[in-house]
Parts: structure tokens; C-alpha cells; sequence
């Protein structure tokens, strides 16, 4: 194992000699965490200061981003039915009912979906994302049998089709990267929308005096993640049930007071009206009324910070009711002061109760930002456990949920691609089109993702996957239609950072690939290794981890060892840190031991999900490796020289590899591996820290390959 990578090759020696032995031929059961029901009800309380922030604060802006001049009652209510229609079918019923039962043993977000796929699939092509070794004791794990015959054909298909595998992973890719960069839109999008109602009480107030105060909020919002999802939720929570109750009374007595007959736009047949009257108009303003769901993602994305019955209770019972009398509410204002469409929030809010609720709103902004934050922390951390993505910290921030993490790097940096977003587009359109086109295409990726799931693992009807596909392509792919415009006022930013990070990922994992290549090729064989055992007078006591990707063979690590040290313990574990993609590895199914055949040489295959903590330096760790070395003993001579060997020093060696293209390489691969590869490689987290191995037992040995 090096500094880049702790994914193993495909051979698979492990099993060999010791899979009547294997412990993970047992069949633990498996079960997702379970929850009492005052847990549930504080947890869907905790996401309202958490999930719904994004999705409740969207009455700031949807509304004052719609450009319509001189709308008449028909165009009100046509656009308020869109809005219904759109939180129905999008929100409620695709993300809150089908979505958040897509997920990975409580985790959700689109590398979950990912994540699920690969338990049922068997991805081969490693091109893009490092694929796991396939064993045969997988199969209490991973890759779940199949049912029906429609079931079988997709399975079939995915499996053996190597462009299938690389276009689904693209899409996961792509999609994760769209929703890391809401995590910086939306706090720009929320705080400044918030923040501008002030210039309506006094003509002072300029636009740059609402950039300065929301870069100030901004902020202060990123610096109080540090104290973890918990923490956060619970000093938010009130927030914004305060919020929604605000929003769902002023909506309430706009109603009573300007239009009662209002929430008639419930039926669809106004949106066929508002499209008669505005054509072309009507298709770009779609571009607008989208922003009713931002936030809506972040339902899934969150639900590893929580579970999800929590998620459904807070949003069925308080959110979605407080979001239609909201938007009731500015509706039913607007058809009698159509003049005030581009201030309608705050301009439906009754005069005495005005600066009370522009303080809620700010908050309530704040609180906004908390959603896609959290959820970029979840997608990061998958992204790391799966290969994908170069390693940053990663702090757990509850004891008692384990999905709760902060990294601060990740943290820090969409701060500051937040601020800048604020600072560069002053609170111009451009921010909610960006916005716009970010939510809307992460949406489609999960409904594609979605129609993957239901063919080959929820073995759905084919007919009611036709419909589920056929609805939700045609609400997202006409609101996806109609924000292709705004990509150049605008739209093109979450693509600009959606490119930032997938340069950042293919680059790491097609070096960690070369890499794995590399050392698979320069690997060295039984005989080689028993020469060096020969020709290698000195044997040390002690216990001596090698840590490599390679599952057969030896790696050459070894002989470069030797080569400098001139020395070798009395005991060698070969140990390969293999990373599944479920969601944890249980204690019993973690380990796998072999002997080898040279004496006092041993190999041991350690086993985490994406939500473990790897840590190989523990006492725990040691005695639970030597107790299983100790079953595959085969003389009371050889049980005394393991036990002799764990009460003297153990030591870790691990590779450093440094990749060099050749001159007479590709040039875009001498930029990949040479620059972008190796800036990676220098900058981020060790591999040491990672595994939290104690520095003074590691013995790092650097090696580069020339390919």
C-alpha cells in the first residue's frame, strides 16, 4: 500500500489454501441501524435546521426571479399551479416517497445510488473508478442474486458492457460534482436573497452594502461548521420552525385578506392557461419557477446525517404545508399588486411584522446554507472510501450518528468559491440561473440512477418504471430545456465547478490505476522471493506489516526494502486494506488470513465500508491479526515465534510511489500524471493519517516508476 491508493489488484491468492477457513464465509446478519420513535421525532426535528433550510427559504427568490412585466390573475395562478405541481411531483413525491428508499443501509446521495449499484453489479472496468477485486466470499456482501427474467437481462447487460459501466460512472461523477457545487451556490443564493429585502425600507442601502453584509454572514455560516451537524441542527431547528410557521400565517392572512379563492390553482388546467397566453415567454420563465425546488436534493443527500422516516415526518407534516400556504400567500398579494413581482416576499409582509420577519429570513438564509454544506461533507467522504477522490480530514462530529462528518478543507474552500460567486455576480440573476442548472441536472442523473435501481435491484414492473421514467423526464427534462438559455448569464458556473472537481478526480484515480498497473507488472514472483529470503542472512524479531495493493504475489516494495535495510523481520504480514463499497463491514466479516508458503511470511486482507474508520495501529487490530495468524499455525514452534514477535517491536512499511511519464509518453498523459497526479500525491492527506498508524511505528520507503 502507498501513499495513493488502498485498493488491491484482481488475483486473488487470499482464498486460496484458506477459504474453507474464510470468515467471511459466515453469514452474519446484516441490519440497517434501528431508531425508537422519540429518536425519529428529534432527528426530524434536528432536519429542519439542517435539510430543509434550502427548500424552506425559496419564497425569498422564486417568485422576484420571475421576469414577467404586467402579469394578470391568469399568469399568477399559472405560475402558482407550476409551483404546486412542481413541489408535488418533484419533492414530495419523487424525492420523499421513491428516492430516499434508494439508499445504501441509511446513506443517500448520488454515490450511494452508486454505491448500491456495485453491490449488485460486478463493475470490471477500471478505467475511471478503481474496482474492487471480486471474491468468492463476497457474496455475503456484495453482488445479490437476481429474479425475474427482465431483471436478469439489465444485470447481464451492466455486467458485460465495459461502455454501459463507464457512461453510468460519468453520470455518478458528474452528478456528485453538480451537488458539491450547490454546496457553494446555495449559501450565496440564500444570504444574499435574505439580505437584500433592506433596501427596500431605505434608498441608502446600495447593492454593494448588501454584498459587503452577506459576505460577512457567509462567513460566519462556514466557520460555525466546525461544530458539527448536531450542533448545528439544534441551534438552527428553532429557526426555522419558526420560519415555517411565519411563512405558513402571513401566507394564510394574505389569502384571507387579497384573494381567497387563490389556492383554486391547484388545478393543472391554469399552467395550460398560463402556456396559451405567454408561449415562448411561459417556456424561459420555467428557468425561474424551478427555484421552487432547490433544496429539494438535499433531502437524500443529507439522509446519512439522519434516517429516513425522520426526513419524511418533517417534510410531510411541516414543510411542504408551510411552503403552499407561502407561496399561496404571495400569490394571492400579487393578484391585486402585480407591480410588486420582483419584491413579492417582502412586499406580502404586513408592515408591523416586517423587520421581525427580515431577521427570520435572514436567519432562516443562514440556515439555508447549512443543507448542501453537510451534504458535500457525506459525498466527499464517499467519494474517498470508494478511491475516487484524493484524501482530505475527515472529523466525525457525533458519537452517536455516524454519518455526521466535517472536513475542514472542503469546508474552507467552498467558502471561498461561495464568497466569490457573491462577490463576482453582486446578486445579479446569473447566481439563480447557475443555481437553476445545478439543481435541475442533478436531478435528472438521480432519476436515471433511479430507473438503474429498479431494473436490477428492486426488480420493478417494467410498466411502472416506463412511468416513473416517462413523468420525471418530462417535468425535469422541459425544466432542464428551458435553463439551457441561461448557461450564458450565468448557468455555465456549476459546470465550471462540476469540471474543477472531476479534473481533480479522474486525475487521481487514473494515477492511482497507472500506478496499480505499474507495481502489478514489477511484482515479484515466489522464486524471486525466496531468493530474497535466502540471500537475506539477517532476520530481526519482531512483526513486520507490509502494506500493498497486491492480493497475489509479492510486492516490489520488498525487494527495495531489502535492498536499504539489508535486514528482514522473523515475521512478515502482507496486508491489504481492501474497501468495499457497502456501507460497513462488520467486525466478523473483516478479516481474512493465509500462510505462505516461505516460513514466518503470512498475508492478512482487512475489510472496511465507506463509513468505516480504517485504524490498523490499535491494539485491537494487532491481537485480532495474530489471533487469526495463530489459527493457521502449523507447529507449537511456529505459534511461539508469532507470540514472541507481538511482544517486540512492530513496525509498518509503506510505499511511497512517485509516477514519472516518459518523455516520449502522451503529452495530456505526461500533464495528468506528471502535474495534476503528482500536485494531488504532494498535497493531500497521508495515507498514514488515514489509517492512523503512530508516525514513530511507520518506515516509509519511496520508490518511482517511470511508465
Amino acid at each position: 500500500m502507498d501513499d495513493d491508493s488502498i485498493e488491491p489488484e484482481e488475483e486473488q491468492d487470499i482464498e486460496q489454501g484458506d477459504v474453507n477457513h474464510d470468515p467471511l464465509q459466515r453469514k452474519p446478519v446484516r441490519k440497517n441501524m434501528e431508531y425508537t420513535t422519540a429518536q425519529t421525532l428529534l432527528m426530524a426535528y434536528q432536519t429542519l435546521g439542517v435539510v430543509y433550510g434550502d427548500i424552506g427559504t425559496s419564497p425569498l427568490y422564486t417568485f422576484p426571479s420571475i421576469g414577467i412585466s404586467n402579469p394578470g390573475e391568469v399568469d399568477i395562478l399559472g405560475i402558482l399551479s407550476l409551483v404546486y405541481w412542481t413541489l408535488t411531483v418533484m419533492a414530495l413525491i419523487k424525492y420523499v416517497f421513491i428516492v430516499l428508499r434508494a439508499n445504501d443501509h441509511g446513506e443517500g446521495g448520488t454515490f450511494a445510488l452508486y454505491s448500491l449499484l456495485r453491490q449488485h453489479i460486478n463493475f470490471k472496468n477500471k478505467s475511471i473508478v478503481p474496482v474492487t477485486a471480486r471474491l468468492e466470499s463476497d457474496v455475503n456482501l456484495l453482488y445479490h442474486s437476481n429474479h425475474s427474467k427482465l431483471q436478469s437481462k439489465t444485470h447481464k447487460f451492466l455486467e458485460g458492457s465495459k461502455i454501459a459501466q463507464t457512461v453510468l460512472t460519468l453520470i455518478v461523477l458528474v452528478g456528485t460534482c453538480m451537488v458539491i457545487g450547490d454546496g457553494a451556490l446555495t449559501p450565496a443564493i440564500s444570504v444574499l436573497s435574505a439580505v437584500q429585502g433592506i433596501q427596500s425600507r431605505s434608498s441608502k442601502i446600495t447593492q454593494e452594502h448588501v454584498v459587503l453584509l452577506s459576505v460577512v454572514i457567509l462567513f460566519l455560516v462556514f466557520l460555525f461548521q466546525r461544530l458539527g451537524t448536531s450542533k448545528v441542527g439544534f441551534t438552527f431547528s428553532p429557526i426555522m420552525i419558526i420560519w415555517f410557521g411565519s411563512i405558513a400565517l402571513i401566507g394564510l392572512f394574505n389569502i384571507i385578506k387579497f384573494y381567497p379563492p387563490v389556492l383554486k390553482a391547484i388545478s393543472p388546467h391554469y399552467i395550460y392557461h398560463f402556456f396559451k397566453r405567454n408561449r415562448r415567454k411561459g417556456w424561459e420563465l420555467l428557468g425561474a419557477i424551478v427555484l421552487c425546488i432547490t433544496g429539494a436534493e438535499a433531502m437524500f443527500a443529507d439522509l446519512g446525517h439522519f434516517n429516513t422516516s425522520s426526513i419524511q415526518i418533517a417534510f410531510s407534516g411541516l414543510v411542504y404545508p408551510a411552503l403552499i400556504l407561502g407561496y399561496g400567500g404571495e400569490a394571492a398579494f400579487l393578484i391585486k399588486n402585480p407591480d410588486k413581482m420582483s419584491t413579492a416576499f417582502y412586499s406580502s409582509v404586513p408592515e408591523p411584522v416586517f423587520w421581525p420577519m427580515f431577521i427570520i429570513a435572514t436567519l432562516a438564509a443562514v440556515v439555508a446554507s447549512q443543507s448542501l454544506i453537510s451534504a458535500s461533507f457525506s459525498i466527499i467522504r464517499q467519494s474517498m472510501a470508494l478511491g475516487c477522490f484524493p484524501r482530505v480530514t475527515m472529523n466525525h462530529t457525533s458519537g452517536k450518528y455516524e454519518g455526521q462528518v466535517y472536513s475542514p478543507e472542503v469546508n474552507y474552500f467552498l467558502m471561498v468559491l461561495s464568497i466569490l460567486i457573491t462577490v463576482g455576480f453582486k446578486g445579479g440573476v446569473e447566481i439563480g440561473n447557475a443555481y437553476g442548472v445545478a439543481v435541475i441536472w442533478v436531478m435528472l442523473i438521480t432519476t436515471f440512477l433511479m430507473v438503474v435501481v429498479m431494473l436490477v435491484i428492486w426488480d420493478t414492473n417494467i410498466f411502472l418504471v416506463g412511468i416513473f421514467f416517462a413523468v420525471f423526464l418530462a417535468f425535469e427534462g422541459t425544466y432542464m430545456t428551458s435553463l439551457l438559455n441561461k448557461v450564458p448569464q450565468g448557468g455555465w458556473v456549476p459546470f465550471g465547478i462540476a469540471a474543477f472537481f472531476l479534473i481533480i478526480t479522474l486525475s487521481w484515480t487514473y494515477g492511482r490505476g497507472k500506478k496499480s498497473e505499474y507495481e502489478a507488472e514489477k511484482k515479484m514472483s515466489q522464486k524471486e522471493f525466496r531468493e530474497l529470503l535466502a540471500s537475506t542472512e539477517v532476520r530481526v524479531p519482531g512483526i513486520c506489516f507490509f502494506c500493498t495493493d497486491l492480493m497475489n504475489g509479492y510486492p516490489p516494495i520488498v525487494r527495495h526494502y531489502v535492498q536499504h535495510v539489508g535486514a528482514l523481520r522473523q515475521v512478515m504480514v502482507f496486508v491489504t486494506v481492501r474497501m468495499l463499497p457497502v456501507k460497513s463491514v462488520l467486525p466478523e466479516e473483516r478479516f481474512a488470513m493465509a500462510k505462505l508458503d516461505a516460513d514466518g511470511v503470512y498475508r492478512c486482507l482487512v475489510q472496511y465500508g465507506y463509513k468505516d474508520e480504517p485504524d490498523i495501529a490499535r491494539e485491537e487490530f494487532l491481537a485480532s491479526v495474530i489471533t487469526g495468524l495463530l489459527e493457521k499455525v502449523e507447529s507449537a514452534e511456529e505459534a511461539a515465534v508469532l507470540g514472541e514477535a507481538m511482544n517486540r517491536r512492530v513496525v509498518f512499511v509503506l510505499g511511497r510511489i512517485v509516477l514519472k511519464m516518459r518523455e516520449d509518453g502522451r503529452w495530456f498523459k505526461r500533464l495528468v500524471i506528471n502535474t495534476f497526479y503528482r500536485f494531488l500525491q504532494k498535497n493531500c492527506r497521508s495515507i498514514v493519517a488515514t489509517l492512523k498508524i503512530p508516525p514513530g511505528k511507520v518506515l516509509r520507503v519511496e520508490m518511482v516508476y517511470e511508465i
